[in-house]
């Protein structure tokens, strides 16, 4: 359908990212201006204006890596690593429905845990067959490491 060689190959991958972005946000945006601002927070959270260019630069980083192991590998090679990488993008999406939409702290505090093994799991996956992909989660999988600190002190101080 595509050339792999082709930049408009990544299209598919950009959109496919986007929408996981696009549902997180459905959810995020109807509480972020109030139940979200009840909330007791730690004095390091960062203020909300940044969250939206953050997550924008990563999910374009992971359509990119996602994009480089599809173009890099057959499907033999690159199935398993992009499962893992569609598992890890669900959970990202849901993460949102859970803290946001249901308000459920203390779970997506679990969920988040999950999603971490997941991103560490695609990023191990995705070495073999392209270092430059693997590097283009890194900061994806650091920003959850901070964001699951962030859920786990918010549960606690909620």
């Amino acid at each position: 359908m595509f050339d792999r060689g082709s930049w408009i190959s990544l299209v598919p991958f950009v959109v496919v990212c986007f929408t996981a972005a696009a549902i997180g946000s459905l959810f995020t945006s109807t509480s972020i201006n109030s139940w979200y601002m009840q909330l007791r927070r730690p004095e390091w959270t960062p203020p909300n204006w940044i969250f939206g260019p953050v997550w924008t630069a990563l999910y374009l980083m992971m359509a990119i890596s996602a994009w480089l192991v599809w173009r890099n590998a057959s499907w033999p090679q690159a199935g398993l690593a992009l499962a893992l990488f569609t598992v890890q993008l669900v959970l990202n999406s849901l993460w949102s429905v859970i803290f946001f939409g249901l308000h459920r702290i203390g779970a997506a505090f679990g969920e988040i845990l999950i999603l971490w093994t997941m991103i560490v799991a695609t990023t191990v996956a995705f070495l073999p067959i392209s270092l430059l992909a693997t590097w283009l989660l890194i900061p994806y999988l650091l920003w959850v490491v901070f964001a699951s600190y962030l859920n786990f002190r918010i549960w606690q101080m909620n």
